[in-house]
């Protein structure tokens, strides 16, 4: 993120915050043994430029399926529906009926109440939960009225809550930046805390804005954003089958239509990142049974995508997070960790350090290990959220990655999850 171009300016209000957009949830009984909002909708009040980024595993949900369909057809969409208990994978033919009832039901409630004529193509829908079972369809689509009804500018605090599964707390962010003199806003949620290892946990964001931009360089904005954001997490090394990360910009802040790469883009797209980092931090910080949110900053590495991957690596290895779940400077599981990523390096140049609020130690340097104290090293360890730094010394790119420490907790709640 360019932070000397950008001023942003952070604020409340989730993925409502952006002008035209308004959210409602309520429980429609998905999960039978809980009474906990779990269907949600996000709406623009004018139709909106859209795109999607979704998770690279084979087995693939069926709202993974229909909204990717959806998008590739045109590239915009006017609302997000979205339900946790039930993924709707592996469901076959009647899974894949199902994601398009909710579709066509959102978009003729719409109608209804007012909105732009809308067709089921303009209505995205995404799923969290157990895989394998089939949606209790019967119990949804009579709740959908109701779901439009309620739609509101508070919306956001009941749609966050609906999209949880096993996550311990909510995710959301907004800021607001200037572009060509208007007030360009972005609002986002998300939901991941375990199943996580994103490649586009199961992971969902949903990203909201006002700019005015065209469908191509939303596309490309949202997809370069990842790389830096959502793809730079791993809470478990399980890739999800219903991985879906939405955007949405209805154009209503009046900005000059972003046609092109220049500095309006590239302002826009330092926000998007800025706003995407926020929630892959907090997906880290959140992970299943997690007592450690871990970030590895990785600097001078040969080229940006060798950073990237072997800061990934780092904070993939579960040896790695084991460590730190102990407390335990073990730094040579980390450089076991480099040296299986894939990218290439020079061993002999590594320097690595432990840092928290605790204080910063150097326990390993140009190849060579340090006599440290580690008693200090436990005190530095012992802290909630915990940095890595890795210098490589062969070039001069950068990347950073997050994870979480994998504790016994993570066994127990993923030991009896279907139950």
């Amino acid at each position: 993120m360019n932070t000397n171009k950008t001023s942003i300016q952070w604020a409340e209000g989730g993925v409502c915050f952006p002008k035209g957009f308004t959210a409602h949830a309520l429980c429609a009984g998905i999960k039978k043994s809980s009474k906990k909002e779990d269907l949600a909708l996000i709406v623009s009040e004018v139709p909106s430029r859209a795109s999607g980024v979704f998770t690279k595993n084979l087995v693939q949900a069926e709202p993974v399926k229909l909204s990717r369909s959806y998008l590739e057809k045109e590239k915009k969409a006017q609302a997000i529906i979205v339900n946790s208990g039930n993924a709707n994978a592996c469901t076959g033919s009647e899974g894949a009926a199902d994601a398009g009832a909710m579709t066509e039901a959102t978009a003729k409630a719409l109608a209804s109440a007012g909105y732009t004529e809308l067709s089921a193509q303009d209505v995205l829908i995404a799923s969290t939960g157990v895989i394998g079972k089939q949606m209790p369809i019967e119990d949804i689509l009579p709740k959908i009225p109701a779901l439009v009804s309620g739609l509101s500018k508070e919306g956001n605090e009941l749609a966050r809550r609906a999209i949880m599964t096993t996550d311990l707390v909510h995710k959301e962010a907004a800021l607001s930046v200037q572009i060509a003199g208007k007030e360009v806003r972005l609002g986002t949620m998300a939901k991941g805390s375990g199943m996580i290892h994103i490649n586009m946990g199961t992971m969902l964001g949903f990203v909201t804005s006002d700019c005015n931009i065209t469908s191509e360089l939303l596309d490309e904005a949202l997809k370069e954003s990842v790389l830096d954001s959502y793809n730079a997490v791993s809470v478990d090394g399980d890739t999800s089958t219903n991985d879906t990360l939405f955007i949405l910009a209805n154009g209503l802040a009046d900005n000059p239509c972003i046609d092109k790469k220049n500095e309006d883009y590239y302002v826009f797209l330092d926000a998007l990142k800025a706003i995407n980092i926020e929630m892959a931090k907090a997906i880290a910080s959140d992970g299943e049974g997690a007592t450690h949110m871990l970030e590895c900053e990785l600097r001078g590495a040969s080229d940006k995508e060798s950073a990237r991957n072997l800061a990934k690596s780092v904070i993939s290895s579960s040896l790695v997070k084991a460590a730190f779940f102990g407390r335990d400077a073990n730094w040579g599981r980390i450089l076991c960790a480099l040296g299986y990523s894939g990218s290439l390096f020079s061993p002999e140049k590594v320097s690595l350090s432990f840092a928290s609020e605790a204080g910063e130690l150097l326990v390993f340097e140009k190849g060579r290990p340090l006599d440290f104290d580690e008693d200090k090293a436990k005190t530095i360890l012992s802290e909630k959220n915990i940095r890595i730094l890795v210098d490589l010394e062969d070039g001069e790119a950068s990347a950073k990655a997050w994870g979480c420490d994998l504790s016994y907790d993570y066994v127990k709640i993923n030991g009896d999850y279907r139950t």
